[in-house]
């Protein structure tokens, strides 16, 4: 360090010394009969003291040692000429008071400390700079983990059996644990009713950035007391929020979700206990729910579904422990269910078991199927039918591997001539 601040000063010695060797010289000439008797031992004290602190100030740019060297030169060039260097006063610069000269040196003095100053300021607005820097790659780490978690989730044993039956009552979804400090913090007032919210309240936002297009991915809300009220997520980072929470006491209780990205949400879930309790969808998109989900405890209760988004209601599924036992199905579409199904577990699979009919339109069944599994198949066994509706059963059919093989006729007026 030493080296390289007299390597500095190197430049300004030889300069100095060229100065002062100047005005050593210029004493050697024959003195100008017009310019009086040259300056008093006081003009070349006080002009060894201005030189003195113009030399150390000169100096101080180049260290310790650049003032040291700066100061004694200009002393002595002062002392021998009379004259402050570099456009000072003295003597042999013309008639100037003392007033003027010590202005000068105050000036000049004032203009170094500004200077320093000024440097000083661009320091400590590079250290905010570097803090800023620093701080913002702290945050864009936090938010690559973030993107990094929701590219590649990780799922609990748990999580990941309940998401391959697709009997279970999912689970809540959980936020991830993320740094408060990644979020933009803000007040919205919040009208009532907006949210379902029997009164207006004044809501805490926290929106997260993630990839800082300036469209949060995600955005809290919490209420006056610090509750957790509302959730707003864009979960496919096209810019638009396609997704929304409610919040009872902490926990989930509905989210709707726009899953086509037209603006429109179209699925509509609610929670209970940390599980879905029904989900309705509108598969369609027309505005209609057209698909119904109720679970019970852990599991799928029923399923009711509008298979030809006409407004009513025409199949539908019923559950116990996660297998399906019956179903019914307007199968004409004439708003009158015609058709009921009932299963029997084969294995892990729910197999027709038995299948009657509404075949004349009087909502009452008339004909009776029975169904058995052959070789991984499901097949006709025995057909059973109420042709004159008198519910007595007047044919009876006999199939095997699914064909035919003999039929029953009990009503005589319905033997073939």
């Amino acid at each position: 360090m030493k080296t390289r601040t007299a390597q500095r000063a190197t430049p300004l010695i030889a300069a100095l010394c060229f100065t002062l060797a100047l005005g050593c010289a210029s004493t050697g000439k024959p003195p100008d009969p017009n310019a009086g008797t040259g300056p008093t031992a006081g003009d070349r004290g006080q002009a060894a003291l201005e030189g003195l602190l113009m030399g150390a100030i000169i100096g101080g740019q180049m260290g310790p040692i650049g003032a040291a060297v700066g100061a004694g030169a200009m002393l002595i060039y002062g002392a021998v000429t009379g004259n402050v260097p570099l456009g000072g006063g003295g003597v042999g610069s013309g008639p100037r008071s003392e007033r003027e000269r010590e202005a000068d040196l105050e000036s000049q003095i004032e203009d170094e400390v500004q200077r320093q100053a000024s440097l000083e300021t661009e320091i400590e607005a590079e250290l905010r700079r570097q803090e800023e820097l620093l701080a913002s790659i702290e945050q864009d780490e936090a938010l690559k983990n973030v993107l990094d978690e929701e590219a590649a989730p990780e799922l609990s044993a748990e999580e990941l059996a309940e998401q391959a039956d697709t009997r279970a009552a999912p689970l809540a979804p959980k936020d991830r644990d993320l740094p408060e400090y990644i979020f933009d913090t803000d007040t919205v007032n919040v009208p009532k009713g907006q949210w379902g919210n029997r009164r207006a309240i004044q809501a805490t936002r926290r929106s997260l950035d993630a990839d800082r297009d300036g469209k949060p991915e995600e955005i809290r809300y919490f209420d006056e007391q610090g509750a957790y009220v509302r959730k707003e997520e864009d979960r496919d980072y096209d810019g638009t929020i396609d997704a929304w929470s409610t919040f009872r006491g902490g926990d989930l209780v509905t989210r709707e979700l726009d899953a086509n990205g037209d603006g429109a949400r179209d699925v509509f879930e609610h929670y209970a206990q940390g599980r879905m309790t029904r989900r309705e969808i509108d598969r369609n998109h027309d505005g209609k729910r057209d698909a119904f989900y109720d679970y019970q405890n852990d599991s799928l209760l029923a399923e009711r579904h509008d298979t030809d988004y006409d407004g009513n209601v025409d199949f539908r599924v019923t559950y116990r422990e996660r297998r399906r036992v019956s179903s019914e199905e307007d199968a004409d579409k004439n708003g009158q269910i015609d058709t009921w199904t009932t299963y029997a577990p084969d294995g892990d699979q729910d197999a027709v078991a038995r299948i009657e009919r509404d075949q004349v339109g009087d909502g009452r069944p008339d004909t009776f199927e029975s169904y058995a599994r052959k070789d991984g198949k499901t097949v006709l066994t025995k057909r059973e039918e109420d042709k004159n509706g008198d519910g007595a059963i007047d044919i009876v059919s006999i199939y095997e591997n699914g064909k035919l093989v003999r039929r029953e006729i009990s009503d005589p007026a319905m033997m073939p001539l």
